[in-house]
């Protein structure tokens, strides 16, 4: 199961959800908070607070930055 972390009107996150839905990967959304400084659950399991964050835990891969997710699920799942 994918576990994506995300934020209400982030571009970046959308663009993950249309990578996620286009290459038809079954996912959950876990939509956090506004302000940085209380997104602890994305600090504890990414090390940082920006979204958005995949955790993917098949492979045992938790990666944040878009472009890298993007990457990641093209390379895994396509």
């Amino acid at each position: 199961m994918v576990t994506l972390y995300r934020l209400e009107g982030c571009p970046y996150c959308e663009i993950a959800v249309d990578r996620l839905e286009e290459l038809d990967v079954e996912y959950e959304s876990i939509w956090v908070e506004g302000l940085h400084s209380k997104r602890d659950e994305v600090k504890r399991v990414s090390g940082q607070r920006g979204v958005p964050v995949v955790v993917d835990d098949e492979y045992g891969v938790t990666m944040p930055e878009s472009e890298r997710i993007l990457d990641y699920l093209e390379s895994t799942y396509a």
